[in-house]
C-alpha cells in the first residue's frame, strides 16, 4: 500500500487544471442536498423554538416526506456520483465531473439506491449498538459506492459483501487518510463552508486513489 501522502499527491497531480468542474460540481450536489434537508431543518428547529415562524402540520409532514424519500432517492445516488466522478478523474482523466455526477449517480438507478440504501441501514443497524461497532462498518462498507459502478453484474448485497472483503485490513488506513484532513476540515469551517468546495474534490479523489490502490492489492 501507498502512503497517504503519494494518495494526496495522486488527488492534487489529477486535479491540477480541473478544479472548476469539480467545485461546480460540489456546488450542484450541495444545492440538491439544501433542498432534501433544508425544509426538514427548518422543521426541527422551529419545532426547538429556535425561530419564530410557526410551521402547520402540514406543512412539517411535507418537509419530512421530503427528507425521507429525498435521502435514498437523491442525495444518495449525488453522493455516489461525485465518489465516481472522482475516479474516473484519477483513472481516465476525465474532468466531466457535472456530466458524470448525474451520469454515474442515476445511471442504472434503481440498483444504485438499493445498494446505498442497504449500505446505509446496516450501518445505522450496527450503529445502535455502539458507535464503534457502526464506525468500524462505515469503513468496512466505505468501497461499496465504486463497486456497484465498476461490477455492474453484482447485485448490491455482493457489492457491500465486496467491499467488506476488499477492506479487510484495511479500515484503519482509510480512517488515517479522513483523518490526515483535518486541517482542511478546520480551514473549512473557519470558512463558513467555503473551503469544502475544494476539500471534497480534494478528499474523494484521493480516496478514489486508495481504493485503486486496494483494488489491486486484492485483485493480485
Amino acid at each position: 500500500m501507498k502512503t497517504n501522502q503519494e494518495y494526496k499527491n495522486a488527488a492534487l497531480a489529477a486535479l491540477k487544471g480541473n478544479w472548476a468542474p469539480f467545485v461546480v460540481a460540489v456546488i450542484i450536489m450541495m444545492a440538491f442536498m439544501y433542498v432534501v434537508m433544508g425544509p426538514y431543518l427548518f422543521v426541527y428547529q422551529a419545532s426547538l423554538g429556535m425561530n419564530q415562524i410557526a410551521v402547520s402540520p402540514a406543512c412539517a409532514l411535507a418537509a419530512v416526506a421530503v427528507y425521507i424519500l429525498g435521502m435514498p432517492l437523491l442525495a444518495m445516488p449525488l453522493t455516489l456520483g461525485f465518489n465516481y466522478a472522482s475516479n474516473r478523474l484519477l483513472v481516465e482523466g476525465d474532468n466531466r465531473a457535472v456530466g458524470n455526477l448525474f451520469r454515474d449517480g442515476f445511471g442504472r438507478w434503481g440498483r444504485k439506491v438499493w445498494g446505498m440504501f442497504l449500505m446505509n441501514f446496516f450501518i445505522s443497524l450496527w450503529s445502535l449498538l455502539l458507535i464503534i461497532p457502526g464506525f468500524i462498518k462505515y469503513y468496512a462498507y466505505a468501497l461499496t459506492p465504486y463497486i456497484l459502478i465498476d461490477n455492474p453484474e453484482l447485485s448490491a448485497n455482493q457489492a457491500i459483501n465486496l467491499s467488506q472483503k476488499m477492506m479487510k485490513g484495511h479500515k484503519f488506513d482509510m480512517f488515517i487518510l479522513h483523518l490526515s484532513f483535518i486541517g482542511w476540515v478546520f480551514l473549512s469551517i473557519f470558512t463558513f463552508g467555503i473551503g469544502l468546495l475544494w476539500l471534497l474534490p480534494y478528499m474523494m479523489t484521493a480516496q478514489a486513489a486508495f481504493y485503486q490502490d486496494v483494488k489491486k492489492e486484492y485483485n493480485k
